[in-house]
Order: C-alpha cells, then sequence, then structure tokens
C-alpha cells in the first residue's frame, strides 16, 4: 500500500499526498530524527502532540544497538518504538563520512574505523571497536527487517573538502551502489508481495559535493532509476545556505516532476522556507533537539540565545509570530527558562527540544495551507518579514 497524489502545484512550490501502510503524510513535512528509537528528551505522545506524520530512524546506530534481528522479533520497528507513524530509515552514508578522517583527496583511515572499497564498507563499531562489513545488498536486507516504511539506498557521502576526482569516483561508485540497492530492493519486494507483506519505497541519494557538474550527472541518473521517490544530500552539511540553494537550483531542472523530493539534513527555520520554494517535499536534522546544548531556541526573528543576560526578568516567552506559537512559547517564559538552564535542569533541553521541533512543523503545516491555497509566496515574505540570520535582516 503506497500511493502518490499530488494535489497542488504553487509555481515555486508543491503539495503532496502519500498513503502509507500506516498514515497519509501531507506535504511539505519536516520528520523528528529517532536516531536510537528515540527523540532526544521527548515522549511518543508529545510528538503525535505536534503534529508529526512520519520520523526517521538510523540504521547504522540500530544495527549496533540493539539489533536488526531483536527488533524483527519484536514484531518490527513500529511495535518496538509503540508508534504508528510511517518510519523512514537512512542508510550508511554518513556514517561512512562522519568515522573517516577526510582529506582533499579524500578519506585518510588513521584510526582505521572505515576502508571503502567497490564492493563494500568496513567499519569499526565506535561503540566497542567491533568490526562489520556492508554492502548494498544486506544495507537493504537490514532495513526490510526494521520494517520501515521508507527506506534508503546505499551511498558514499563524499567529504565537502573532495577534489573533482575523488568526488568523480565516489559519485561513480554510489551509482553502482544505488543500482544493487534497486536491485535488492525488487527482490525483497516481490518477496513481500508474496506474504502479504505491504511493500517498502526507496530513496536513492543524490551527492557530490558543490561540483555542478557532478550533481547534476548524478541527479540525471538518479531520476532515471525506478523508485518512487529522489533524496538530495544537503552538500556534505558544511558548505553555506547560498551555496545549498544555488546547487538546487542548478539541479531542480534535471530533477522530476512525478517523484517526491527529501532533502537530507536540512534543519533550520529558513532551509525549510527557501527550499520548499525550490519545489523539494521533506526534510530531516537531528540539530533541532540538540540546539538546547547552545542554549540556543528558534523564534520567528531568527534564533535565540535563552541564556541571554536580558531575559533574567523577562515575562514573556519566546518571541513567535501568532501562527507559529507552540505549546512552549506560550506557556514559558524566557525568564523560567534561562533559570532551567543555569541550574542545568533536564527539563530545559525538553523544553527546547519540544518547541525547536513544533515550529519546523507549524512551518510545513502553514506552507501546506499557503501551497493550496496559491498562495505561498506571500507566506514566504511574511516568514522574512522581521527575520534575522546571522544579524543580517532580509527583505
Amino acid at each position: 500500500m503506497f500511493d502518490f497524489t499530488l494535489k497542488k502545484i504553487d509555481w515555486l512550490a508543491r503539495a503532496w499526498e502519500f498513503t502509507t501502510e500506516h498514515w497519509i503524510i501531507e506535504t511539505p513535512i519536516f520528520m523528528p530524527v529517532w536516531t536510537q528509537a528515540t527523540v532526544k528528551w521527548l515522549t511518543r505522545e508529545q510528538i503525535l502532540e505536534i503534529w508529526s506524520q512520519i520520523i526517521l530512524s538510523n540504521t547504522y546506530h540500530l544495527y549496533l544497538r540493539p539489533g536488526a534481528d531483536l527488533i524483527e522479533n519484536m514484531w518490527w520497528l513500529h511495535k518496538f518504538m509503540s508508534i504508528d507513524l510511517p518510519i523512514l530509515t537512512d542508510s550508511w552514508g554518513f556514517q561512512v563520512f562522519s568515522l573517516g578522517q577526510t582529506s582533499s583527496t579524500g578519506f585518510k583511515n588513521k584510526e582505521k574505523l572505515v576502508k571503502i572499497t567497490e564492493d563494500w564498507v568496513w567499519f569499526r563499531s565506535h561503540k566497542d571497536g567491533s568490526k562489520h562489513f556492508f554492502n548494498s545488498e544486506n544495507v537493504m536486507q537490514i532495513q526490510d527487517k526494521l520494517w520501515a516504511d521508507i527506506i534508503m539506498a546505499f551511498d558514499e557521502c563524499a567529504p565537502w573538502t573532495s577534489s573533482h576526482t575523488y568526488a568523480k569516483r565516489a559519485m561513480d561508485r554510489t551509482h553502482r551502489w544505488a543500482e544493487r540497492s534497486v536491485n535488492e530492493w525488487q527482490k525483497l519486494t516481490k518477496k513481500r508481495e508474496e506474504k502479504w507483506q505491504y511493500k517498502q519505497a526507496l530513496f536513492p541519494i543524490i551527492q557530490w559535493v558543490t561540483y555542478d557538474d557532478l550533481r547534476i550527472e548524478s541527479t540525471k541518473f538518479m531520476a532515471d532509476l525506478p523508485t518512487p521517490w529522489i533524496a538530495i544530500w544537503w552538500l556534505s552539511v558544511w558548505e553555506t545556505k547560498e551555496e545549498m540553494l544555488r546547487v538546487l537550483d542548478v539541479i531542480n531542472p534535471h530533477l522530476p516532476d512525478n517523484k517526491p523530493r527529501y532533502l537530507m539534513w536540512v534543519w533550520t527555520p529558513e532551509d525549510l522556507v527557501e527550499a520548499i520554494a525550490r519545489w523539494i517535499d521533506m526534510f530531516d536534522c537531528v540539530l533541532p533537539t540538540r540546539l538546547w546544548r547552545h542554549w540556543v531556541a528558534f523564534s520567528s526573528f531568527g534564533n535565540l540565545k535563552i541564556t541571554n543576560e536580558k531575559f533574567r526578568e523577562e515575562k514573556s516567552g519566546i518571541p513567535m509570530k501568532k501562527e507559529f506559537e507552540t505549546y512552549v512559547s506560550k506557556n514559558y517564559s524566557l525568564a523560567y527558562l534561562r533559570h532551567l538552564f543555569s541550574v542545568w535542569e533536564v527539563l530545559a533541553g525538553q523544553l527546547i527540544s519540544l518547541h525547536n521541533l513544533e515550529y519546523l512543523i507549524q512551518i510545513s503545516k502553514k506552507a501546506r495551507i499557503a501551497i493550496l491555497a496559491w498562495d505561498y509566496e506571500s507566506f514566504r515574505r511574511e516568514f522574512w518579514n522581521g527575520y534575522i540570520v546571522k544579524n543580517k535582516k532580509i527583505f
């Protein structure tokens, strides 16, 4: 049971409806990340209350602990986490990137955590040093055991400092891995159909840093694969926002109009608003629930440092425009939130994480309403009215 319906295109943006076994997903949508089968600090009930429609879990971490076999024996990931929302599981691409040692030519494995070959990736667990081998086939098989609604193809996330030569080599390798992932996915889908089990949808992933020719080549290749979706890795995380948007503009003419698009690792309010304006449908990132460690909350006027001395006696909550108010912004003063941080109460992390996630999901929800009303550009301009990014006011 998997169906796609394009409800509306508003020139710069679009709204889809995806029917899955567990839920109907309405885009644009931000996905909270349950890395290790949980969102940091938050309960299932809190996630449901903020209009979450789909969640993301990390296949690598779940493979290490508690293990795919255990999760399968517990009636799969949905039952294991006691949640009926659709689930997307990612592949190992970013783990290859983050565990490897990088240079301008690619990976230097001084710590011997990662080794990449044509046929497989070798990992040494960051938890206990144990050795593991992964390839396109067993990554599909592990995600099949987890019973995620949406799964990701095996890929190599090239370092953002990669030379053109290394990025080209990594791209070609990932294209071959993507074809193998598709073949294994098709075999597993046939087995699922024979057992009357629900289908899983597969995302291949466009990569390759900021080299326009490689991005276009990879986009065309992934677009031609027989998959219902397509994903775009955000340029290996550390490039500027301007580079991210520029590359989206470069590849947009080559992306298929009939496939939903998922931009990975995009996490700020302004990123969502501008990416939606470039026909992006889905987003995720762990940073909204990590920002509390830096005492930062999103607001309608830019990022807010909660521990600022000027908030010591502030009776109002996190400043939000009326349409974007959250449970936290309406019920807790800045003075109280600042106090929680000053005494290192766990509740501080919970409240800021809940607020940040709810704001991103509110943006997704209100963006959809605007698209359906043929009014996304007005929504976009109103969002930017008074919003400041790094002391720079836009519009």
